[in-house]
């Protein structure tokens, strides 16, 4: 049955900072942990370049990073097979690489008017927290995401991360949401939903880039503002700020980088020092979505910015 009101922990208001039994936490003396997002590749993934199965090895072996995040769109059809997560596991163990979380998009909306395919969508990401504590994962990455008046789908939105975050916690798999377009943009917004869902392993997943509450092509209430030209963007730094209280991992993104190798359009020291101040000292992660530079070269830049504002600020 849906919950319409909940009985929020005081426990929802302290920090809780997670990302694991990490490995390269000392490198470079730095307060986080750096890791590598999967949607860094999507391109290579997509046209095949780098096999799924490969991404742990490349992780390791081209950036020297020891912590990953999937996106479940390269393994879709994976998530109930056992022989294939095996071998995923397997090559993590052997490059010595922690498996940190899944990123779910394409299996419905959680905070959706319909009641019927809002519970269908929580059955279709129950896979993936199975998937995901196969795997060691600590969360899964989820949307919360819905077309309709604000309200309406904040209050769904709630309920599904509750019922949710209940089926996830025997297998110790936290629900975290990540500010991924429409009105989960706005992160006073999103952390009232993660609020009001009640529980303790629900969170957040701050990204430094996708703020964009309104494009000029669509109305706030569309679900997948994130994409054609923005017309209305929350405060980068301020949306950060607000959801670190409840973050569990922490999205860098990068489009691109000036001559000294500082990001265009995002203030990496800025953003260090709201993340340091706030006491998050857990993984902070890779997620180049460029397209002047190669993959490669634009994970390796953000990794370089990072190590050196980490140092600086």
């Amino acid at each position: 049955m849906l919950r319409r009101e909940f009985i929020i922990s005081s426990a929802l208001s302290l920090p809780i900072f997670s990302c694991g039994n990490l490995m390269n936490k000392d490198n470079n003396k730095l307060f986080f942990t750096i890791g590598l997002a999967q949607w860094s590749f999507h391109k290579a993934l997509k046209t095949g370049n780098i096999d799924n199965l490969d991404f742990v090895k490349v992780a390791k072996e081209k950036f020297n990073i020891d912590v990953v995040e999937y996106v479940n769109q390269f393994f879709f059809d994976k998530a109930n097979d056992k022989k294939y997560l095996g071998e995923m596991l397997k090559r993590s163990d052997d490059y010595g690489v922690k498996n940190l979380l899944i990123m779910i998009d394409d299996e419905g909306h959680l905070g959706g008017i319909d009641k019927q395919k809002r519970l269908q969508a929580i059955n279709n990401h129950k896979k993936w927290v199975e998937a995901a504590s196969y795997l060691g994962c600590d969360h899964i990455r989820v949307n919360a995401q819905g077309y309709g008046p604000q309200d309406e789908i904040s209050k769904n939105a709630s309920e599904s991360l509750f019922l949710l975050g209940e089926f996830s916690e025997p297998y110790n798999i936290d629900i975290i949401v990540e500010n991924h377009g429409g009105y989960s943009s706005d992160a006073k917004w999103l952390v009232e939903v993660i609020r009001n869902s009640g529980r303790n392993n629900v969170g957040t997943l701050p990204d430094f880039g996708n703020f964009c509450v309104k494009t000029k092509a669509e109305e706030l209430s569309d679900w997948g503002a994130s994409s054609g030209e923005c017309a209305q963007e929350y405060d980068k730094y301020l949306g950060v700020e607000e959801m670190l209280p409840y973050a569990r991992s922490v999205s860098a993104k990068s489009y691109d980088f000036d001559s000294n190798g500082d990001a265009i359009g995002i203030d990496y020291y800025k953003m260090l020092k709201i993340i340091k101040d706030s006491g998050y000292d857990g993984c902070i992660s890779i997620e180049y979505e460029g397209n002047n530079r190669s993959e490669e070269e634009g994970i390796m830049l953000t990794k370089k910015l990072l190590e050196k504002a980490g140092r600086t600020i």
